[in-house]
């Protein structure tokens, strides 16, 4: 029979079969080793952690648990056209897209400099040496403006 290594008490033989320290609060914490873990997948919604093992180890070092890079659209390659490569002598089309709604190339309190300088009477190339920008960027801003409805 096994007796606990800190106070000497008979251990239960299911326990003795893993342990060698008896149930008792004092020998418990003077023997018990807490587990070491790891978080092998940690997102906004929850992180997923693992007892750090030989097997955990392992997995680890083969690249399991990396984080695998998010694959955009446009990188994503098109399958080429049976028939081989086009021959030289054709021209490349260029694609035209569709025109995207995109941010303008200025910034609101530009926006709002141009629309002031305008209300005092100041000329496009004027407000275009007022903001340190083209003539063309400040025709395009009132334009834009005018169309918001903005004067």
């Amino acid at each position: 029979m096994a007796n606990c290594v800190t106070c000497g008490k008979e251990l239960h033989p299911e326990r003795a079969e893993k342990y060698d320290y008896c149930t008792d609060p004092e020998c418990q914490q003077r023997n018990g080793r807490g587990l070491e873990m790891v978080a092998v997948g940690v997102n906004k919604a929850a992180d997923q952690y693992m007892v750090l093992d030989e097997r955990t180890k392992r997995e680890m070092a083969s690249g399991r648990f990396k984080k695998q890079p998010d694959v955009q659209r446009s990188l994503t390659l098109r399958p080429r056209r049976e028939g081989g490569p086009r021959p030289r002598s054709a021209p490349a089309r260029a694609s035209r897209r569709e025109p995207r709604a995109s941010r303008p190339r200025w910034s609101e309190a530009q926006e709002n400099l141009a629309l002031i300088y305008r209300g005092m009477g100041m000329k496009p190339n004027q407000i275009a040496t007022k903001l340190g920008v083209s003539e063309r960027l400040v025709t395009k801003i009132l334009l834009a403006a005018t169309a918001q409805g903005r004067r």
